[in-house]
């Protein structure tokens, strides 16, 4: 597999390396979990990893034959997950077999920015229209849940790339418009949970994206408010101090462990939207510390990346890392370094 380096950015090797990735990935899917290394096939897979991976794939340079071949891997794993009236499976056994009940938890939401994703900016225009009947199929359904929302939200708004006027998509990103939680009026707090829990950043993400599809300005701002805060909250000393496995309320210490690589791949998708959208220089900072925190600049001081192989590990820890190199942690690095060069202004759709 060839590497490919994120443009617009001098000193470390952000090289977008794909080897871990591969020795993931079999012609099923992608095995969810790692030790070390190696591949914990007994742990199976999931639709939550392979959408990610999907996304990575999507917005890849790549397009040699072994690139080709993660795409189609990834696609089909995520469309034969779906089911009637747009319900998803999430857990399947290396032997291909479906583990639970098809559902909109936040799977679902993941598959839907997937598919989208793939519709818009997938290179082979065959993989590109079987992506987009799958996110076509998969708005049909709505999640009860806000990042599930948020994710399929932004799945919609890339859909809307492909065919501006999808009416699927369109009607998820107004109801979206009604349900994505915004900002409370306690200025200290303004998050709209009583902690701050996984994927945060995708809340104002989806707020921002939202807000821009329909030129509403007020839900625009309050994506960028809340990620501005978001930003503030998990920084110390010029470098990011992200929020711990358990979770955070505002009056838990800091620092907290263990560290997910996933909080910081969510930041880093919101920063690089922010940048796109308003062309405000300060969230290059933003996605600059997403990357340095990958390669050390962080609590502990210790790289959370291999950047021999793309390789990404499973936590920060007070005094390392946890040494498993699982699915979520690596492609958690490999989005990031694919997005620290592209946080740039677009011309408005």
């Amino acid at each position: 597999m060839r590497a490919t380096t994120a443009p617009g950015r001098a000193g470390p090797d952000r090289t977008v390396r794909l080897d871990h990735l591969v020795r993931l990935t079999t012609p099923t899917g992608l095995f969810e979990h790692a030790l070390g290394s190696e591949p914990r096939v007994e742990h199976g897979m999931c639709v939550d990893d392979v959408a990610r991976a999907l996304v990575v794939m999507a917005r890849s340079e790549h397009s040699d034959p072994e690139a080709e071949i993660l795409t189609r891997t990834y696609l089909t794993f995520v469309r034969s997950a779906q089911r009637p009236g747009g319900l998803l499976h999430n857990r399947r056994s290396p032997d291909g077999q479906w583990l639970d009940e098809p559902s909109t938890d936040d799977h679902w939401g993941r598959a839907v920015w997937a598919l989208g994703t793939a519709a818009a900016h997938l290179w082979d225009g065959e993989l590109a229209a079987v992506a987009k009947l799958g996110a076509t199929s998969a708005l049909a359904a709505r999640s009860p849940h806000p990042r599930a929302m948020a994710y399929a939200a932004l799945g919609a708004v890339e859909l809307l790339r492909a065919d501006p006027r999808h009416g699927g998509a369109l009607r998820l990103l107004d109801e979206a418009r009604a349900v994505l939680p915004r900002p409370g009026s306690d200025l200290g707090w303004p998050w709209p949970e009583a902690r701050l829990t996984y994927a945060n950043a995708v809340l104002p993400e989806a707020l921002m994206a939202v807000g821009d599809v329909f030129a509403d300005d007020a839900l625009l701002a309050d994506g960028l408010g809340l990620l501005d805060w978001l930003v503030t909250v998990q920084t110390t000393d010029g470098h990011l101090s992200m929020v711990p496995a358990g979770g955070r309320g505002p009056d838990d210490d800091r620092p907290g462990f263990d560290q997910q690589p996933i909080e910081v791949a969510a930041l880093a998708e919101a920063a690089a939207r922010a940048r796109r959208l308003t062309g405000d220089r300060a969230w290059d900072v933003v996605l600059e510390r997403c990357t340095a925190w990958f390669e050390g600049d962080n609590d502990a001081g210790v790289p959370v990346r291999d950047a021999a192989t793309g390789g990404g590990f499973d936590g920060l820890e007070p005094t390392g890392v946890n040494q498993n190199q699982g699915a979520e942690s690596t492609l958690a690095w490999l989005a990031c370094a694919q997005l620290v060069g592209a946080g740039r202004p677009r011309a408005a759709r």
